[in-house]
């Protein structure tokens, strides 16, 4: 069943232990610095009652992100799904509940990978699959382990064990049901200890959060900060001081090689490149959305110059959707066919590539379009209410084709999303949303088709020799 955003507020008043600034946060939903965007996760999920789009969201009662795709169509139809939890938050909500949904999808699709030499983990990977649809849960990941005291096992009890250390990068933790931890990197064979993977309610006792600065807390207001005052979906650092973890919800144990098959060898990442693309191609539509209301309001849209720079974004838009068409069209059986099927992947690992460096790019490409505009802004709405100060602004900031009012709120926008602390975040985040550069394109080596390029070098050489000199 899906849950309405009441239901999913109420949740999260659970007692969790969140940290901010050295004070505890009570309740996320009504602090400062974390209740709007609480509400922005809220309204995704009330978009599933909505008629008009519950037919693309749900699906035999659940969301159709947890559907494991039997087809090309399925597939599409799980983007269209995707594409509509993207456009809420103006894909600046990167860890929205459909992305691990989709990760839960692909583990459910083989199940057989869980079963290590000495751990079984086949059933819980089903039962957590099962546990998020049902409930329509929220669970955020933790796969990035500290330079030093990543997560550990520490003891081992008949019904459960036992486990000590952190994780980082907890995108989205703060406002999650559930916290799936796990490790996708490679460990040692005999690093026996770190290679589990389990899930754990937020308001596990021992959990501790401990969120970095808000941005929607130092936000002034909607009007100030559009961006940051609603989607700041925080990152936390979540340390684990001896959590007990029943044995019903591990998924992996002692075993690295298992722990990080989990992933590769299921349409898990997969799936989560998939949402991803989806939302970056969102993202994408949306700043260039600004740059083109941008130009307008400067009166230097017909530009030739101006309309070359926004055909070049234009044409990114369309590559990041072609990206995602792609994956889809390029699709693989999973388990010769039992599993369903998956986006093609070396489409879905090139994709990490192009958003990475894309993105920066066209962040850059809108300043420019944007020039001094962007710096020379009223400190706030304020100044627009002030009985002295509101004429003044509305007089000298205007332009031809805008009053001041519509000019600062367009330009403060544009601002949040292109120069602020809170778009630096941004820039940084989709730079390394799928993993460092030098981990993914050294997979694409082995994943992109270096055989067919080869081939068809070779090819050429192989059309002539020396003979042909005369």
């Amino acid at each position: 069943m899906t849950r309405s955003g009441q239901e999913y507020l109420e949740a999260l008043r659970d007692g969790r232990e969140i940290w901010l600034d050295g004070e505890r946060v009570k309740d996320v939903t009504a602090h400062p610095a974390f209740r709007a965007t609480a509400a922005s996760f809220a309204r995704i999920h009330d978009l599933a009652a909505d008629p008009a789009l519950r037919p693309v969201l749900v699906e035999n009662g659940v969301h159709r992100a947890y559907a494991v795709p039997r087809s090309y169509e399925e597939l599409v139809a799980r983007r269209r799904a995707y594409k509509v939890c993207a456009e809420a938050s103006f894909g600046f909500l990167g860890r929205t509940p459909d992305h691990m949904a989709s990760g839960a999808a692909g583990f459910a699709a083989v199940p057989s990978v869980f079963t290590g030499e000495g751990f079984d983990g086949s059933e819980q990977a089903l039962a957590f699959h099962r546990r998020l649809a049902e409930g329509d849960l929220h669970c955020a990941f933790t796969l990035t382990n500290p330079a030093e005291g990543a997560v550990r096992v520490v003891e081992e009890r008949a019904d459960g064990i036992v486990v000590r250390g952190a994780k980082t990068v907890g995108t989205g933790a703060v406002f999650a049901d559930e916290i799936l931890v796990g490790t996708i990197e490679p460990l040692a064979a005999d690093d026996t200890e770190h290679a589990v993977t389990f899930a754990v309610p937020v308001d596990t006792p021992g959990l501790k959060l401990i969120s970095r600065t808000s941005y929607e807390q130092q936000a002034r207001s909607v009007f100030d900060q559009p961006l940051s005052s609603r989607y700041d979906e925080n990152d936390a650092l979540l340390v684990y001081a001896d959590v007990f973890v029943p044995w019903e919800r591990v998924l992996t144990y002692r075993d690295p090689a298992t722990t990080a098959a989990i992933w590769w060898r299921t349409p898990a990442y997969l799936n989560f490149t998939h949402q991803s693309a989806t939302r970056f191609w969102t993202k994408l539509e949306f700043l260039t959305g600004l740059a083109i209301l941008i130009t307008r309001s400067n009166g230097t849209d017909t530009l030739p110059a101006v309309t070359q720079a926004v055909g070049r974004l234009l044409g990114a838009v369309a590559q990041a959707k072609a990206f995602v068409l792609a994956a889809e069209a390029s699709f693989e059986e999973v388990d010769g066919g039992r599993g369903g099927v998956r986006p093609g992947q070396e489409i879905s690992f090139a994709q990490r590539i192009m958003a990475g460096e894309l993105y920066p790019r066209a962040v850059q490409d809108i300043k420019l379009l944007a020039g001094s505009a962007l710096i020379q802004l009223p400190a706030g709405g304020r100044d627009l209410l002030h009985p002295e100060l509101g004429p003044l602004v509305r007089a000298y900031v205007r332009t031809p084709g805008d009053a001041a009012e519509d000019r600062i709120k367009l330009l403060k926008l544009a601002w949040d999303a292109l120069g602020s602390e809170f778009a630096g975040r941004h820039e940084q985040y989709e730079r390394f949303y799928q993993g460092a550069p030098h981990v993914y394109l050294t997979m694409q080596t082995w994943a992109g088709a270096a055989g067919d390029c080869e081939a068809l070098a070779r090819a050429c050489l192989d059309g002539y020799d020396l003979e042909t000199v005369k």
